[in-house]
């Protein structure tokens, strides 16, 4: 059956968080400022973002509307919550990316696929696979994770503000970024997404959404420390208190 099927496919992409995670601390994910050779041609940064994150927008609307409880209230909150973080990664974030970025097509291959997985175990489970009561707006469940999920998104644009901040001059190099939870962790950006996303697992109580907020940890927790370290080696006064990700922990 789809639920089964839906099961499985939401399992392994849970299971995968794992080695995903112990790939991505061996081997860093050549792009932005870890960009290098071998990974074979290179698109406008931009545009390679648009094209891997649109599954994200335009997919997960598509496989919504297709459900059968899509027009209920809890879904449609849901929803409402995926494509106001969605909506600005896919189409506004890449606006402020260097504009000389270069983006592996490998990366953006797999970036797409990932996001079409990713729409298609989300947008089924909460339109059509998943049984929303009633009051599930009310609940316990949907109000501290929807907290969670709005207090990840603060803080995940106030650090890309921050970032963009360093370059309103024009620059193109990378500076050190103060100010915020910059002055504790090195990656607040990736901090703020992880809540985010296990806010949103939370909120949909579901293996599809839990899958996700993990296979995000298993992405952003490697990254982040290798900027960590970028950090570190490239500038010999960075503030030595900071963390990698977790204030005073990681």
């Amino acid at each position: 059956t789809e639920a089964g099927l839906h099961h499985v496919l939401a399992l392994g992409l849970a299971l995968a968080a794992v080695p995903t995670a112990a790939a991505l601390f061996m081997t860093t994910a050549p792009y932005g400022r870890h960009l290098r050779p071998g990974w074979g041609p290179a698109i406008d940064a931009r545009l390679g973002w648009v094209v891997m994150e649109s599954p994200a927008v335009v997919m997960f609307l598509a496989i919504y509307a297709a459900g059968e409880n899509a027009w209920e209230p809890a879904p449609l909150v849901l929803l409402a919550l995926w494509q106001f973080h969605y909506v600005e990664r896919t189409f506004v974030f890449p606006l402020r990316l260097r504009p000389a970025a270069r983006l592996p097509v490998a990366i953006v291959a797999m970036a797409f696929g990932f996001n079409t997985l990713n729409a298609y175990l989300n947008a089924r489970w909460i339109s059509h696979l998943g049984d929303y009561a009633p009051g599930w707006l009310g609940s316990s469940a949907f109000v501290a994770g929807g907290l969670l999920f709005v207090t990840g998104w603060l803080i995940n644009r106030r650090a890309d503000r921050a970032l963009q901040r360093l370059r309103a001059d024009g620059g193109t190099g990378y500076r050190v970024p103060r100010g915020g939870l910059f002055e504790r962790v090195s990656c607040p950006n990736y901090l703020g997404e992880i809540i985010e996303w296990c806010g949103w697992a939370i909120a949909s109580w579901s293996l599809a959404g839990f899958a996700f907020a993990l296979f995000t940890a298993a992405n952003l927790v490697p990254r982040a420390v290798a900027h960590h370290r970028w950090y570190r080696r490239e500038f010999p006064d960075y503030p030595a208190g900071r963390r990698a990700l977790i204030p005073w922990l990681l």
